[in-house]
This record gives C-alpha cells, sequence and structure tokens, in this order.
C-alpha cells in the first residue's frame, strides 16, 4: 500500500508538471524511456533528458530517466548537488543505496558547457565523499525528492542495474524549454 501511495503521488506530481498549458499536455511514454535506456545499455551510467517543458512561462520541468549498473566493492565517493533543481527519483527497476544530505566534500563547479548543467541539471557542484549523509535502500515504486543544494550520490547498486525516472523541477528556467530527446543530436 505505502509503494502503491507513492507511485499515485508521484504520478500526480508529474502529470500535474508536464501540462504546458490548460489544454496542452507532454507525453512521455514507457516506449520511449525503456528505448532510452535499451539504447546505453552498456554504458555504467546513463542520464538522458527525455523532455523539458515550460509551464505556462513560469517555470520548466524536466523528465528523464537514467540507469545504473551493478557495482561491485566498495565505491570511489563521487558527489553531486545541484544548486537549483529538485530532482524527484521515481525507481522504475532494480535496488541501490542512495545517499543524500550532509557534506559534500571536494567540491569543484561542473563547467558551464557540459551536458550537465546545459541540458540536465543545471548548475551543479561535483564532490567526493558526503560526510554525514542519510543512506537509504531504495527499488521499484520507491519516490525520493532531492531539493536544491543537497549532495546526494549512489553508494551501491546491488541489482544488475537500477533504473529510474527523473522529474527535474526548474523554477528558475535553466533548463532548455521545449527540449525533446527524440530530436537531440
Amino acid at each position: 500500500m505505502k509503494r502503491s501511495a507513492a507511485t499515485m503521488l508521484f504520478l500526480t506530481l508529474l502529470f500535474a508538471a508536464s501540462a504546458q498549458q490548460s489544454d496542452t499536455a507532454v507525453d512521455v511514454g514507457n516506449t520511449e524511456i525503456q528505448a532510452a535506456v535499451r539504447r546505453t545499455a552498456s554504458l555504467a551510467v546513463s542520464d538522458q533528458q527525455l523532455r523539458v517543458a515550460s509551464i505556462n512561462g513560469e517555470y520548466n520541468v524536466g523528465v528523464g530517466v537514467v540507469h545504473r549498473s551493478r557495482t561491485n566493492g566498495p565505491q570511489t565517493a563521487n558527489g553531486i548537488e545541484h544548486t537549483q533543481i529538485t530532482e524527484i527519483y521515481h525507481v522504475i527497476s532494480g535496488t541501490g543505496t542512495l545517499v543524500t544530505g550532509g557534506t559534500l566534500e571536494n567540491t569543484k563547479p561542473t563547467p558551464a558547457d557540459s551536458p550537465v548543467v546545459k541540458v540536465l541539471n543545471g548548475p551543479s557542484v561535483n564532490g567526493g565523499a558526503i560526510l554525514n549523509g542519510t543512506s537509504r535502500q531504495i527499488g521499484p515504486g520507491d519516490v525520493v525528492i532531492i531539493p536544491p543544494n543537497t549532495p546526494h550520490w549512489f553508494s551501491a547498486i546491488a541489482s544488475d542495474e537500477i533504473v529510474y525516472l527523473v522529474v527535474r523541477v526548474d523554477p528558475h528556467k535553466v533548463l532548455p524549454a521545449g527540449y525533446d530527446g527524440r530530436r537531440a543530436p
């Protein structure tokens, strides 16, 4: 029941945030999501923005899909935080350990011309370990909301891979409204 309620909340947020105008909606179908995952299945990590919609000119919402391959043994810490974007993860398949909060060590701004900044997450800071963060196991149906300036990273992927949908709420309109991953180079 808890997973079902979380899934319903996520879908409600997704559909409410996707409407560009009162008579227009942005659709991202499961076929497209799965195709995006298959295209980059050989990569250890893939984060693909599928759409960025302007919501009545007031803010933007991005929808993407991420897959991360199984990890073996201790991982090199590589936390990140986004300064203007809230990310909402909805796990489609797989399991992993997500660490959020705390303090990100050895921070360094992500280059402004990076696809991470220009298309995915807006201005961001990369770093090493997260000190005093909160670790949690997440799996299918789980939803995690990561506010701006919140360090996060996956310390372990227990299944063959974890696949999750990412909704990116962009009140500062730093993501490219109208972006459509089907037409990206």
